[in-house]
């Protein structure tokens, strides 16, 4: 079986993992080219993360007519679309002899569209998912093809959502192929009424508001985070971006503003939020390692 895949993120490579393991080689990969990858929050340089003897298609617009025509040419029986937020058109879709397969990261028919991970946490679901499902003209609104559920932890991050979903990958592709193999693969409407839509996030969305409440702060930096450019403040004018922080116990111990660093901990620093509640910050990074300043006001800047 012939198969094409298409993307340039973390989860792309996920796919390819996984058909490699099934002894499906990829006929070739459709990926961005180096210089538009700062174009996209969570792309990745795939040449770097796959086998020198995977053939590679650079592309910036699947729907063009030389990349139309070059995979075409490939006579793919599939198109794995996994990491790829452009509408593949009709032309392009038509090139695979037996569908075009999309993955997204959430239970369709909901949370369709862009930044689901991120919004996932932002929206406090308590269960989420993966999708494939067929390509067609709409944005996430295809057949259902195989799906896994499963549950939000307390402390779910961006980051293991994330690996989740590339589990959830490795698991339901090779599925998926032997689904094909089998000429069993299924098809299952989805229920277009109960569909909800999640909006583009830019990295500029990631600034933190300390005057939110303890609990809002902590859940927008999990959401937020690593593989995306993560929450960020400003101190004294300049970038600080904040990676990971937690409750802190003796928030009662401290009156000040909101979003003014109360103290210095072995581990980070505390700052106190909206409803006088803190939270300990203990991962940030700051241009030339700058030094943390005790009673500095974040965000005063801005």
């Amino acid at each position: 079986m012939r198969i094409v895949v298409v993307g340039a993120v973390e989860s792309t490579v996920a796919a390819i993992e996984a058909l490699l393991e099934s002894q499906t080689a990829p006929a070739a990969v459709v990926t961005l080219p180096r210089k538009a990858l700062g174009r996209h929050s969570d792309a990745i340089d795939i040449s770097q993360a796959v086998s020198a003897t995977l053939p590679i298609i650079y592309a910036e617009d699947v729907n063009s007519a030389p990349i139309v025509a070059e995979v075409r040419q490939l006579n793919p029986d599939i198109i794995f679309i996994v990491g790829w937020s452009q509408v593949c058109k009709a032309p392009f879709r038509e090139a695979a002899r037996l569908g075009c397969i999309g993955f997204h990261p959430s239970l369709l028919p909901k949370l369709r569209g862009r930044a689901v991970i991120p919004w996932t946490i932002l929206t406090h679901q308590q269960e989420t998912g993966a999708s494939f499902f067929w390509v067609d003209d709409g944005i996430d609104t295809g057949d259902i093809l195989r799906q896994q559920r499963f549950r939000l932890r307390n402390d779910e991050t961006a980051r293991s959502l994330y690996d989740r979903q590339r589990s959830a990958i490795r698991e339901l592709i090779p599925q998926i192929v032997n689904d094909f193999h089998q000429g069993v693969a299924t098809r299952t409407p989805q229920d277009h009424d109960h569909a909800t839509y999640c909006a583009r996030r830019r990295p500029q969305d990631g600034k933190i508001d300390w005057h939110a409440d303890a609990a809002g702060v902590l859940t927008f930096i999990r959401a937020v985070g690593d593989p995306y450019p993560g929450a960020f403040t400003t101190m004294d004018g300049e970038r600080l971006s904040i990676w990971t922080a937690r409750p802190y116990a003796d928030s009662h111990r401290y009156i000040g503003l909101p979003g003014q660093i109360q103290t210095l901990t072995t581990g980070g620093f505390v700052v106190r939020c909206g409803n006088g509640e803190c939270v300990e910050v203990t991962k940030w990074t700051t241009p030339a390692d700058r030094k943390i300043a005790r009673h500095a006001v974040l965000g005063e800047a801005e």
